[in-house]
């Protein structure tokens, strides 16, 4: 079977307001490399992905290019755009060059550049997916008990917990699939606001605007996502495991 062009778009423009930082996460060490360089590196040698389009933060793309694509000798990153307001609008600035330079062809791996521990086999688990169903969502079965509050905290129901899942990235679509799906929203953008929807990951604007089903593929517990100090810490044995 021939395999189908496959391309990712890697978010690294994430501030790291948790992080009580005013720059970005993406650019903090990880056993003397930067966060970003992990996930980044992992696409570089990947059998299955042809190209990579980096979306940074603002005023970060000369930075990007030099200190990350040039110092790290990505070949396969072929853009670096700057992202928008939103995580959406970021995804979104990313499909705009794919679609113009591969227009409708292939698949496309979404994913935060903030994960740094992504390997091998669940880039093929989804791949394998995406390849039967068009949509679908790295993640893994939650291990603690799931509560759902109301907006004074008190709990309202207590879902199954073999039917929760913690999702991850990346998220993996058909062409053909994403690419309309995220031009409606950014259309629809104001009325979905306007309704209270507010689009936290891509499998969601796939939900919203195609009802499609998503198919979820388990990922790892160690593809976590560097979101506050202790995170980093993790990161850092984890590195060293691999090291």
């Amino acid at each position: 079977m021939k395999k189908s062009r496959c391309a990712a778009i890697v978010l690294a423009g994430g501030r790291g307001k948790r992080m009580g930082m005013t720059q970005s996460k993406m650019y903090l060490l990880i056993h003397g490399r930067p966060v970003l360089y992990y996930s980044l590196n992992v696409f570089e040698k990947s059998g299955l992905i042809d190209d990579v389009i980096l979306i940074a933060g603002k005023g970060q793309i000369s930075y990007c290019r030099r200190e990350i694509v040039e110092k790290y000798g990505f070949q396969k990153v072929k853009a670096v755009v700057e992202g928008g307001a939103e995580r959406y609008h970021s995804v979104w600035e990313g499909l705009r060059v794919l679609e113009k330079e591969y227009g409708m062809d292939g698949y496309i791996f979404i994913h935060d550049g903030a994960r740094p521990f992504i390997n091998d086999e669940i880039l093929d688990r989804a791949y394998q997916e995406v390849c039967r169903s068009r949509a679908c969502v790295v993640g893994m079965p939650v291990k603690d008990t799931i509560k759902i509050t109301d907006e004074k905290g008190c709990v309202r129901m207590t879902p199954n917990r073999s039917l929760v899942w913690q999702v991850q990235t990346p998220q993996v679509f058909a062409s053909e699939l994403i690419i309309p799906a995220y031009r409606e929203v950014i259309k629809k953008e104001k009325e979905l606001l306007e309704q209270g929807i507010q689009i936290t990951d891509d499998a969601m604007v796939v939900e919203n605007v195609c009802g499609c089903p998503i198919h979820l593929v388990e990922g790892s517990y160690g593809n976590l996502k560097i979101t506050t100090p202790e995170d980093l810490e993790i990161a850092g044995i984890f590195a060293e495991r691999q090291s």
